[in-house]
């Protein structure tokens, strides 16, 4: 997932510190964000489904 999919997620989740961290840190370029993405990707992609069906429900 590209860094700006997952910035904006985190800011429909009003992590907005966490957006901008993760802006940081991509500019970085370690090995140890490139293995954390996508980690944080799947994360939140599961935090949105979950919110999604708690307020259908």
């Amino acid at each position: 997932m590209q860094l700006d999919a997952m910035a904006e997620m985190l800011k429909a989740l009003k992590l907005h510190g966490m957006a901008q961290a993760l802006s940081e840190l991509a500019a970085q370029d370690s090995p140890a964000y490139h293995a954390a993405a996508l980690v944080l990707a799947d994360l939140l992609k599961a935090e949105l489904s979950e919110r999604e069906v708690r307020s259908l429900a």
